[in-house]
């Protein structure tokens, strides 16, 4: 009976003893509890709607933006006045900014002829200050002057000796800027800028010595960076008193008052010396050589074709 006891006491024990041993492990093993869900702000109710009004001439007119209005209504409506007709397109591009550019250099010169009563010889003008491409034949109205030349820039006069005036020349061509007044030749060189060559004013040779009366705007003289240069050198320098864009209405309406229209003017003011410049397909060198050179090739192409068609 002893030994019964004993055994079931000792059986209780081990049990004990191995509950006790595998409790750590059996709690290790378990999956960490999930954590607590977080509570759910309410949905909001935005109540959002969409509506949609034509407008149209039911919308009765705000009184307050009427009155704002008012004071630029005549301005407005000045821009729509005829100043003169134009006869055929004129056009910005090429050298001198093309007609476009020979307009308004032409337009230039005579109110800076007027204001200092003698005579301007050239007129110098940057073609990046003209903003329109084209203006298209028919009424010239204020708005389109407005929307060629929309900054306010104002004319200057000044004195440049001869030398002076072949260096803003070769600004002129080398940028391809508009000018009135001088007769350019320039050349193409290999790595295809543009040179000055020789030039004239009013048909006559350039002495570099004497002195010149240039028309130019004041953006050039004071912010036309190293380029223009040259002007910063000139004498006797004078503000006319008047915008470029009111230079250019009142050239019109003088063109219109003495019956005549405004007309492009490519005038040759910019020539080529093709036979010592260097163009793709040319050589450069004497004109001779290359309507010779131009010849034969024309004449190989002809025999080519008769060759084949035989």
């Amino acid at each position: 009976m002893h030994n019964s006891v004993g055994k079931i006491v000792s059986r209780r024990w081990l049990s004990l003893l191995l509950l006790l041993v595998g409790a750590p492990v059996a709690l290790a093993q378990q999956a960490a509890p999930a954590p607590a869900p977080k509570p759910q702000a309410p949905a909001r109710d935005v109540h959002a709607r969409v509506t949609e009004t034509a407008v149209d001439a039911s919308i009765k007119d705000d009184s307050a933006v009427d009155q704002m209005l008012a004071v630029y209504a005549p301005k407005v409506r000045a821009l729509d006045v005829v100043l003169g007709k134009l006869k055929g397109e004129l056009r910005k591009g090429g050298y001198g900014a093309g007609s476009l550019g020979n307009c308004v250099a032409d337009g230039m010169r005579a109110p800076g002829s007027m204001k200092l009563g003698k005579r301007v010889d050239l007129a110098i003008m940057n073609g990046g200050g003209l903003r329109r491409q084209t203006i298209s034949e028919g009424e010239l109205r204020a708005r389109d002057i407005f929307e060629l030349l929309p900054f306010e820039n104002a004319l200057v006069t000044l004195d440049l000796t001869g030398e002076q005036v072949l260096k803003i020349l070769g600004v002129v061509v080398t940028s391809r800027e508009a000018q009135s007044g001088a007769r350019i030749t320039y050349i193409i060189k290999a790595d295809k800028s543009a040179a000055l060559e020789k030039a004239t004013l009013g048909n006559k040779e350039i002495d570099p010595k004497a002195t010149y009366t240039v028309v130019t705007i004041d953006y050039l003289v004071n912010v036309g960076g190293d380029r223009y240069a040259v002007l910063r050198e000139g004498k006797n320098t004078k503000a006319l008193g008047v915008t470029l864009r009111d230079a250019m209405m009142n050239y019109v309406k003088a063109e219109t008052a003495a019956g005549r229209d405004v007309k492009p003017n490519l005038d040759g003011r910019f020539s080529l010396d093709r036979a010592n410049s260097v163009l793709t397909g040319w050589a450069p060198g004497k004109l001779g050589q290359n309507r010779l050179r131009t010849g034969v090739l024309k004449r190989a192409a002809r025999l080519g074709w008769w060759m084949r068609a035989g």
